[in-house]
């Protein structure tokens, strides 16, 4: 996809502050001096075998897009392919479990546009609110940023156990909880630092996504490994083998950009190219900044700090 959109032609509007260039969360295009609209589209198929779950879960991962730009979700469309066979109880259930947890997030849904399709799919187009000078990108990480992260990793290992059907009980109620908590609240909690960069943490893993972020800002992010903190059981079914098709595909994609330091343990190696959904917020900010973040909201956590450029765009400690 960065190849294809390499070629594709930049359009000049001084009204569009955000555009795909630096494969930023979301766009962000200027209505006013005051406000700005910010703009993402998210879908994917079913992750969890409840049907108003994987609503839910959908619905939490296409609005944190929103959230990783500091804006504040207003709208949504509906993004649904599903069977013309398929039970229609189980549609129901999604689209319900889609729309209370938008419901949750203060964000309406206006109505959307569904296809036949024997795999079913479902996600959200969102529109979103934020003041032109308060919108936080991946670009913007300076030398001397720490780096804080506000959720665990392991959404996709578990997720393939869960499949495999080696996965705990416990372990899946865990990632699903995980999934389904709205970036809100970290979102606000940021707002009120002086961030520096901000990036949501999805299908690339936290590798990928720091990467993009390494790249927008021109420098070098250094990842502690043993502080990122991991879903319980994500280590073990990672271990076990139990690796999504979309982690390789992230570890070729994203490994030539990273200098390990030490040899790691397979597992958390592993776990660090995870792809995720609904993950956490990765934010660059200042130390004195990072330490009340940590302190104001409990899910946050320090893992690295930014550094100069200097060859790798990653290294991992």
């Amino acid at each position: 996809m960065d190849r294809v959109l390499a070629n594709l032609p930049r359009v000049a509007n001084e009204n569009v502050l955000v555009g795909f260039d630096t494969s930023d969360d979301a766009g962000v295009y200027r209505l006013t001096p005051e406000c700005a609209l910010v703009q993402t589209v998210d879908f994917f198929t079913p992750i969890v075998d409840d049907p108003f779950t994987f609503g839910a879960i959908a619905a939490a991962n296409s609005l944190s897009d929103v959230y990783a730009m500091g804006g504040k979700p207003i709208s949504a469309l509906s993004i649904v392919a599903y069977p013309a066979k398929g039970d229609l109880d189980d549609l129901e259930a999604i689209l319900r479990g889609g729309s209370e947890k938008m419901r949750e997030a203060g964000c309406v849904v206006l109505g959307g546009h569904s296809v036949n399709d024997e795999e079913i799919k479902f996600g959200y187009a969102v529109t979103g609110i934020v003041h032109p000078e308060r919108v936080k990108t991946n670009a913007g990480a300076r030398e001397s940023d720490a780096l804080v992260f506000t959720k665990r990793i392991g959404t996709g290992v578990v997720g393939t156990a869960l499949k495999r059907g080696i996965a705990r009980d416990e372990d899946v109620r865990d990632a699903v909880d995980s999934m389904l908590l709205l970036n809100r609240r970290a979102c606000e909690s940021m707002l009120a630092r002086d961030v520096s960069a901000c990036t949501d943490v999805t299908g690339f893993g936290l590798l990928g996504h720091a990467r993009e972020m390494a790249v927008a800002s021109g420098v070098t992010l250094e990842i502690d490994a043993d502080a990122v903190r991991t879903l319980p059981g994500a280590l073990e079914y990672a271990r076990r083998g139990a690796i999504a098709g979309g982690l390789r595909n992230n570890r070729e994609f994203v490994s030539g950009c990273v200098e390990m330091t030490r040899e790691l343990p397979q597992e958390l190696d592993a776990l660090l190219y995870d792809p995720q959904t609904s993950g956490g917020l990765l934010i660059a900010l200042p130390e004195r900044d990072a330490v009340e973040l940590v302190k104001d909201y409990a899910e946050a956590y320090r893992i690295g700090r930014v550094l100069p450029r200097d060859g790798a765009r990653i290294r991992i400690v």
